[in-house]
């Protein structure tokens, strides 16, 4: 019987974010220090929240607001401890990363200043809706904290305002509006089906649909669940509706990419695991269509990130793969699978912040990103180099990173449930995504190749407002892989509370 215990922290860990971004957009107009005080505070409040979260989730409570429209059990509060984790490092980041480059209008006049302020307040509300989105109950709530997502990011993505940012945002505006429009659809029908059987506003909570989705007639079953995998799917960045995440999550600053693809495309598969999951017990075979999903995935990104040069879009890339991870530890359909893949979601979120944060030092240092244009910065940038390594090996599955503990518990999932051509599929993406950031770490760190000396005669490492929240990400990939037994706590519990898993 869960403990249901109603709390003011279940609004707070998304509105404490969300307003620190409104008084930063009007207040950074006065002075920009302020928009970045601000911006740090907010997201470390949204942090503190999160922790207090996690503290009642491992006591068993499942905490609730504005009735039963807010619900945060263990799931909820491993990704809201996680999205406000990766999300307070990447604030850090921001303003020393943003300064450097200079905005200019059409007339070419200096606005960084008048510019900046609206990034912040963008940022704090994309780190808002994520978390929203996590502690919502609402299945129509859900779509409309994803779809918002979307906008305040979109909105991010073009921040530099140039061609390429401006075509890399309307190509992911597009795209996922119209692909989470989909989401919208399966809620609609999963509501309007399970109305016949829960009283009044029941049917749109998802707590009470668990309990009927197998009762649902079969023909709509079917509508809501492919309407769930391509609308939430488009979002997570799940082959074939990936297309919109290599040029978004290339094009947009560094601290914004390392949440789009550390912590935002995770959000979205939260949603994914909080709906389909409900229709595992009665829905057998999907269990193996999602497991096929997963696969693909793995395979098509890792291959498309062999073939790149632009480093932001190889690991854009290389996200999609690792997605197919997740995704198909769910996909399991059983306690060690979830409980690999949620491992391997927390894991893969803070080894690709860092490495996104990685080249965003490499950017600073240098204003390049393509291998070609680099090499032989590892001797002037040894933090950076490290911290990079780090994140790499971690993504591979190379121990004593937390990457490799949640690449092995997948695996043994996968044997578990005697699907051995999946483990075969997991395995050999693993191998090629180590051969692409061993390529690209040679490249820019130990190759002989001149780099790009645009923005200094020569490059630097990377001042502490940067190397810092990436050593802290470097820290948490090794204290995960060392001691992974340090998030067994939580992990399991999140893991036993998907439906349709059993926890033994």
């Amino acid at each position: 019987m869960e403990h249901l215990v109603p709390s003011n922290l279940t609004y707070l860990v998304f509105l404490a974010p969300a307003a620190a971004g409104l008084l930063a957009w009007l207040l950074g107009r006065v002075q920009r220090a302020l928009a970045e005080l601000l911006a740090v505070l907010g997201a470390a409040a949204a942090f503190a929240v999160s922790v207090g979260i996690a503290g009642q989730a491992l006591r068993g409570r499942v905490l609730t607001g504005w009735g039963l429209e807010l619900r945060v059990d263990s799931l909820s509060a491993l990704m809201v401890l996680l999205i406000s984790g990766v999300s307070l490092a990447a604030t850090v980041f921001a303003p020393r990363y943003l300064r450097h480059r200079r905005l200019l209008d059409s007339q070419g006049q200096d606005v960084t200043e008048t510019r900046l302020p609206s990034f912040y307040g963008l940022f704090l509300l994309f780190i808002g809706t994520m978390l929203w989105g996590c502690v919502t109950n609402n299945i129509i709530m859900l779509y409309v904290a994803v779809e918002a997502t979307t906008i305040a990011s979109g909105l991010l993505v073009a921040f530099y305002w140039d061609r390429r940012a401006l075509e890399a945002a309307y190509k992911y505006l597009m795209l996922l509006t119209v692909g989470i429009t989909f989401a919208l659809f399966a809620a609609v029908l999963l509501y309007a089906s399970a109305t016949p059987y829960l009283p009044g506003v029941s049917a749109l909570l998802i707590s009470e649909l668990q309990g009927v989705a197998g009762i649902i007639p079969r023909s709509v079953a079917v509508f809501v669940i492919a309407f769930f995998v391509v609308g939430f799917g488009t979002k997570a960045g799940i082959a074939p509706f990936h297309p919109w995440l290599p040029d978004a999550h290339a094009e947009a600053p560094s601290p914004v990419s390392a949440l789009l693809s550390g912590v935002m495309i995770k959000m979205a598969a939260y949603a994914l695991a909080r709906t389909i999951t409900i229709f595992f017990p009665a829905y057998s075979p999907l269990t193996t269509f999602i497991v096929a999903i997963g696969g693909f995935t793995m395979l098509l990104g890792g291959l498309m990130a062999l073939a790149q040069d632009d480093l932001k879009r190889l690991l854009a890339y290389s996200s999609v793969s690792q997605i197919g991870y997740v995704v198909m530890g769910l996909g399991f359909g059983t306690y060690l699978g979830a409980y690999g893949g949620l491992f391997h979601l927390v894991s893969h979120a803070l080894a690709k912040a860092l490495l996104f944060l990685s080249v965003g030092a490499v950017i600073y240092a240098t204003s390049a990103r393509s291998m070609s244009q680099l090499g032989g910065l590892g001797k002037h940038m040894p933090i950076t180099a490290a911290c990079f390594f780090v994140g790499a090996f971690s993504i591979s599955g190379l121990p004593p990173f937390s990457g490799f503990m949640s690449k092995l518990t997948i695996f043994l999932a996968g044997a578990e449930a005697h699907m051995w051509a999946a483990v075969g599929v997991a395995i050999f993406s693993s191998l090629l995504t180590l051969i692409v950031v061993i390529r690209a770490g040679q490249a820019v760190f130990w190759g002989s190749g001149k780099p790009d000396l645009s923005a200094a005669e020569t490059p630097r490492e990377a001042p502490a407002s940067l190397w810092v929240p990436m050593a802290a990400l470097a820290l948490a990939c090794v204290v995960l892989g060392v001691y992974p037994q340090l998030a067994y706590p939580l992990l399991n519990q999140a893991a036993a509370s998907i439906s349709g898993v059993l926890a033994h």
